[in-house]
C-alpha cells in the first residue's frame, strides 16, 4: 500500500501531499494519524521552515471518508457511546490545532474539491491558492450533522466576515475559487498547471526573513486574532522584537539589507 501521506523536505521547505487521489484525498484513520503525527512533529522542529500542503492528482481533499467510516460501522450492533464518539471526533479535530500551534506558515494549494475536512484543513492553512477548479464548502449540514466543524465556525468568520461564513455554514453550498478570492478567502487564483509555481514567490519571501522572525511572526497572527485590547497586541509585537533584535540573524539581516545581498541565517 502507498503511504496516505507524502513529506519531500527541500532546503528547509516540507512539500506535505494528501496521497490518496483514487479517494479524492478524503480523510481515513491511516491519513488522519499521518497528519496528526506530522503536524506534532513539528512543533520542536528547526529544521522545517514553511510548509506546503496539497492533495495529489485533481482534488484536495474530499473531507471524512464516508465510504471507510460506513464499513467501519457496519459490523457494529450499537452506535458507539459518547465517549467513543468525542474521541474519534477530536482526532480530525487536533490536526487544524496542531497546525496552528506549529511555529512554520503552511500554504495550502487547493484544487479541485476541499469539501468538509477538506475546507478546515485549507482554512487552518496561513496561506491558501487555488486553482480555476476549486470548490469549496462545509459540507457536514448536509449530512445530517451541524454545520460548524473542525474549527470552521472560528476560522470562516475571521476570513470573509459572518454574514459570508453564515452563508456557507448554515446551507453547505459551494464556494468556487473567484469568489473565494473576491471575499479574501484565497489570496491567488491559478491556472490548473500554474499551481505549484504560484506558490513559489510565497515561500521564497517567507524563506528570505529569518528562522526566529518568521515563527514568531506566526505566533503573534495567531494570539493577535483573538487579543482583547490593542495592548495586549502591541505588548506581543515589542516581546517578539526585542528577542529578535538580540539574535545574530538580526545582524546578518542589516548586514545584507545594506549589502544589497539575500541575508544568510543560522536560526542563531
Amino acid at each position: 500500500m502507498s503511504q496516505p501521506l507524502l513529506i519531500d523536505h527541500k532546503d528547509g521547505v516540507d512539500w506535505v501531499t494528501l496521497n490518496r487521489p483514487e479517494s479524492l484525498n478524503a480523510l481515513d484513520p491511516a491519513l488522519i494519524d499521518a497528519l496528526n503525527g506530522y503536524f506534532e512533529s513539528l512543533q520542536r522542529n528547526r529544521t522545517t521552515r514553511v510548509v506546503v500542503l496539497r492533495g495529489a492528482g485533481k482534488n484536495f481533499c474530499a473531507g471524512l471518508d464516508l465510504k471507510a467510516a460506513m464499513q467501519r460501522r457496519a459490523g457494529i450492533n450499537e452506535p458507539l457511546g459518547a465517549t467513543d464518539s468525542l474521541d474519534s471526533q477530536r482526532r480530525i479535530a487536533d490536526i487544524v490545532m496542531l497546525m496552528r500551534r506549529c511555529p512554520q506558515p503552511i500554504v495550502a494549494l487547493v484544487q479541485g474539491a476541499a469539501a468538509g475536512g477538506g475546507f478546515a484543513l485549507a482554512l487552518a492553512s496561513d496561506i491558501r491558492i487555488a486553482t480555476r477548479s476549486a470548490r469549496m464548502n462545509c459540507a457536514f449540514i448536509k449530512l445530517g450533522l451541524g454545520g460548524c466543524d473542525i474549527g470552521t465556525s472560528y476560522f470562516l468568520p475571521r476570513l470573509v466576515g459572518v454574514s459570508v461564513a453564515s452563508e456557507l455554514i448554515l446551507t453547505g453550498r459551494f464556494i468556487g475559487a473567484e469568489r473565494a478570492l473576491a471575499v479574501g478567502l484565497v489570496s491567488e487564483v491559478v491556472e490548473e498547471d500554474g499551481l505549484y509555481a504560484a506558490a513559489a514567490p510565497y515561500v521564497d519571501a517567507m524563506m528570505v526573513a529569518s528562522p526566529v522572525g518568521l515563527r514568531l511572526s506566526k505566533e503573534c497572527l495567531n494570539m493577535s486574532v483573538d487579543a482583547g485590547s490593542i495592548e495586549a497586541v502591541i505588548a506581543m509585537e515589542d516581546r517578539n522584537q526585542v528577542l529578535c533584535s538580540r539574535s545574530e540573524d538580526f545582524k546578518e539581516g542589516i548586514q545584507a539589507f545594506l549589502e544589497k545581498r539575500k541575508p544568510v541565517y543560522t536560526g542563531r
